[in-house]
């Protein structure tokens, strides 16, 4: 963290941020559910495999979400959400924490000057509080249903994400570890 922010050469305050992105599509995800007894619920199930990826990035300590929803996971879609990020955080340093994905580490990898990536080490999802925001997005969003086309699961995504992002409360509890929130 102290190296990244040696970049900061404006004295920008800085946001320490936690990023990744995850694959929604029209595979169902059938999960266990209440139903008042003697009801036996029945889930529909899909197995079109059509899928949209969403980027995001969270700040843990005041729950602050930027998120952008993309047809790929690759360089080309990780510049534009960087650039994102640096438009929407224009005052600011963005220390970006995240994984070792390939297009985290590609050549053709784009850093605007007020953005800064850290990696984790390989192999540590549980350090990422990032990675609680798809699990919340799968059981509150695409738990138990069936998408007629791959634009209403697009647009079930970008409901999810709108609903989190306008919750920093729920976010900071969501996300907000001690461990990061004591180094903040």
């Amino acid at each position: 963290m102290a190296e990244a922010c040696q970049r900061n050469i404006e004295g920008l305050p800085v946001r320490v941020t936690f990023q990744d992105e995850a694959r929604f599509g029209r595979l169902s995800d059938p999960r266990r559910c209440w139903a008042p007894a003697p009801i036996r619920p029945m889930v529909g199930v899909a197995l079109i495999r059509e899928y949209i990826y969403a980027f995001a990035t969270v700040s843990p300590k005041d729950g602050v979400l930027d998120w952008m929803i993309a047809p790929k996971s690759d360089t080309l879609h990780m510049n534009a959400f960087l650039r994102h990020v640096s438009k929407n955080h224009s005052q600011e340093f963005v220390v970006m924490i995240l994984d070792g994905a390939p297009s985290h580490r590609s050549q053709g990898l784009e850093v605007p000057n007020n953005v800064c990536l850290v990696r984790l080490p390989s192999y540590s999802p549980e350090l990422n509080p990032a990675e609680r925001l798809w699990e919340e997005l799968r059981e509150k969003e695409f738990a138990n249903r069936v998408f007629d086309s791959l634009g209403a699961a697009i647009a079930q995504a970008a409901r999810g994400l709108k609903r989190l992002e306008t919750n920093a409360l729920a976010l900071r509890s969501l996300t907000g570890w001690n461990w990061i929130i004591a180094s903040s």
